[in-house]
């Protein structure tokens, strides 16, 4: 085949792209710049879009003897990753920048053009495996290490997407085995460190990134009775879980921390409580997308068994899942669809805009966006 390989500058994609030569590929490998903004651009900076990344990824290239090209997707990056994520915060959500990447530029604008380029399939050193079913239809897969396992992140890609994805990392046992075949393959990231926080927020530090971004406004803070105990100074600075920074004036009748229950920036309120009120059995998502075909039961709004996963590191938990009315039976679900998931167990620190992966077994089944999460037992404020 025609593979683009998409070049982060790290030891997966250098390797994910030496295993695509390897096996008898046509490959080319591509670095996406994503961000002008001058603090990714120096040395040291956490992320993933550096001049240094891009340094890596030309030197990797050219130890495969491969072309290598930058493509500047920075607008688009901006657009629909930076904005969103402002916005989300914005409107009292928690985002997640690697699934809006993933889904809207990676597996999106990346692809798509590589297909108008006629390119057969984009190459990316993520941990996860495509399986055909019988009937010759790809499913998303978690990797054969589940311990880097990425396939939460990828769980908004579609079937039509799934069909030109490799990812040949899928079967490797370890990060340590790829680090070595890194080395004796002579590429020079073979011990280059993971990239970690978010790739536009050099620093790490989120809360004062979006400071001067979006307007604060002081309201209340309520318990979980309704009683007032408290102000702060923008309800969009805070997200659910969150301990640190309440400030509260009046403290709980037990003397224990409370914690961020829910924020509503409609009236510029944050709702607080004890810890034990964190917990969920019901979350509501919005924006469904499934990984492949979706379930019988599922297109027809039957419920069905699954695990479900909030967190890229976190754990799947057995539920029960349905579709209300509004998905199409093809597979692409209308706009006003929503994905209803009730745990079989308490999950802790749920918020709207948080992305839930649904599985069975190893399976990604599908997706959506975390619109509301609650207990069933507790009633509203």
């Amino acid at each position: 085949m025609r593979v683009l390989a998409a070049m982060s500058g790290g030891v997966d994609s250098a390797v994910a792209a030496a295993r695509a030569v390897e096996a008898g590929h046509d490959v080319v490998g591509v670095h996406l710049a994503l961000s002008r903004m001058p603090g990714t651009l120096r040395t040291g900076s956490r992320g993933c879009c550096t001049i240094e990344d891009s340094n890596d990824a030309w030197r990797a290239c050219d130890k495969l003897g491969i072309p290598f090209y930058v493509w500047d997707f920075s607008e688009r990056f901006k657009a629909d990753v930076v904005d969103d994520f402002v916005a989300e915060y914005a409107a009292g959500r928690t985002p997640n920048p690697c699934m809006r990447c993933n889904e809207r530029i990676k597996f999106a604008a990346l692809l798509e053009k590589a297909l108008a380029l006629g390119f057969d399939a984009v190459c990316t050193g993520h941990y996860a495996k495509i399986i055909r079913d019988a009937d010759g239809n790809p499913e998303l897969h978690r990797a054969a290490d589940w311990a880097k396992d990425q396939s939460y992140v990828l769980g908004v890609l579609t079937r039509e997407q799934l069909e030109h994805c490799l990812f040949p990392l899928a079967d490797t046992p370890s990060k340590a085995e790829v680090r070595a075949e890194a080395e004796r393959r002579g590429l020079s990231v073979a011990q280059k460190p993971d990239s970690h926080d978010i790739c536009f927020i050099s620093d790490g530090d989120t809360r004062g990134w979006l400071a001067d971004k979006i307007e604060l406004t002081q309201g209340d803070i309520l318990d979980e009775t309704g009683q007032k105990v408290g102000e702060h100074g923008g309800a969009n600075a805070f997200t659910v879980g969150q301990r640190r920074g309440l400030r509260l004036g009046r403290p709980a009748a037990d003397g224990k921390p409370r914690f961020v229950l829910e924020v509503r920036p409609k009236d510029n309120t944050v709702v607080v409580g004890p810890e034990q009120l964190l917990a969920v059995d019901e979350i509501r998502g919005i924006r469904l997308s499934w990984a492949g075909p979706p379930l019988p039961e599922a297109a027809a709004g039957e419920e069905f068994a699954c695990a479900a996963q909030v967190r890229a590191h976190g754990e799947a938990l057995p539920a029960r899942a349905r579709v209300a009315p509004g998905a199409s039976s093809e597979g692409a679900p209308a706009d006003d669809a929503e994905l209803v998931v009730t745990l079989e167990a308490p999950l802790r620190g749920v918020a709207p805009g948080q992305t839930v992966v649904l599985y069975q077994g190893s399976r990604v089944l599908g997706q959506a966006t975390i619109d509301a999460a609650r207990s069933l037992a507790r009633p509203a404020v």
